[in-house]
């Protein structure tokens, strides 16, 4: 289990890079499109690339939040429970979750190749669409391996808490 964990923390660090560096360059591009607002002429598709930057951000965030559990958790009602019957929800939980998003994962990888067989692009600059929904697609499959992950982790609490 352990190298499933190693390979995904390390799978997860990179896609954070990735993503940081698309959120430095929305940043980067917003700035530039207001000043050159002021000045001149705003920067011609700046709607198209900040829509495919902050998808490709949040989409390569998803795996990194799970790990660090930063995704928001209500958990007044389950913390009232008894440790094994929380333990089994985490389970639960945790298997509902890898199965949404490894279908999410796939269909939103067929929405891609649709749009890649179809050869759609975007109005302004004619950026093709569909590497950016390869994009978020690898996000969901990533926060999927981490959610598995959690789930053999909680599995595992489970079964030593039944013992």
């Amino acid at each position: 289990m352990t190298i499933l964990d190693v390979i995904s923390r390390y799978v997860n660090r990179a896609l954070a890079v990735v993503g940081g560096l698309f959120l430095v360059a929305m940043c980067l591009l917003t700035c530039g499109n207001i000043l050159l607002r002021t000045v001149w002429v705003p920067i011609p598709g700046t709607f198209e690339l900040m829509g495919f930057f902050g998808a490709v951000v949040a989409a390569f965030a998803l795996g990194y939040t799970q790990i660090k559990r930063g995704h928001i958790a209500v958990d007044v009602l389950v913390n009232t429970f008894p440790p094994r019957v929380r333990v089994a929800l985490g389970v639960i939980n945790h298997a509902i979750c890898s199965g949404f998003f490894a279908i999410l994962a796939w269909q939103v990888a067929r929405k891609a190749a649709i749009l890649r067989n179809s050869g759609e692009v975007t109005e302004t600059l004619r950026i093709i669409y569909y590497p950016f929904t390869y994009a978020v697609s690898l996000g969901c499959i990533v926060l999927t391996l981490v959610l598995a992950v959690d789930l053999v982790q909680e599995a595992l609490k489970l079964k030593e808490n039944i013992r």
